[in-house]
């Protein structure tokens, strides 16, 4: 594996001003940085995307194919509602993990739920920003 997405969605650009004391204080830059410096010690090349819109996720998914290795992929909200998103990661062919940084099952039962993982490889939640770092370890791990 060598290039991978990190593909991020709603609300996770505001990051270090949202809820700090559920997902912490470092800002999305510096959060991309982190995970950017762990994947290129490993000798990945890393992407980031991060969009509000549903459709421009989707978007950025599908251009995914011939180009990009595997998918690290914080859908935010989307991961409850979204089967567009799911339908998306199915066709792709490509391996997608999906993470969280809070521990979505001990949050409101309505985030409890994931329309995506099961068209994942795998689900990392709880870990804040290592969730991510956990992220491209697994993807790794697939080779």
């Amino acid at each position: 594996m060598k290039n991978i997405l990190i593909l991020n969605g709603p609300n996770l650009n505001l990051l270090g001003m949202r809820e700090p004391g559920v997902y912490g204080t470092d800002s999305y830059d510096q959060i991309c940085e982190l995970i950017a410096q762990h994947a290129e010690a490993q000798g990945l090349n890393v992407d980031f995307y991060q969009s509000n819109s549903e459709g421009g996720i989707i978007d950025r998914l599908h251009q995914c194919v011939g180009s990009v290795d595997g998918v690290i992929l914080n859908a935010g909200a989307y991961t409850h509602t979204s089967y567009s998103l799911r339908d998306a990661i199915s066709a792709i062919g490509l391996p997608v993990i999906e993470v969280h940084m809070s521990n979505i099952h001990a949050r409101e039962e309505f985030r409890h739920k994931s329309v995506i993982s099961a068209v994942c490889r795998g689900q990392i939640a709880g870990f804040g920003v290592s969730s991510y770092l956990l992220g491209v370890d697994a993807l790794l791990a697939l080779e």
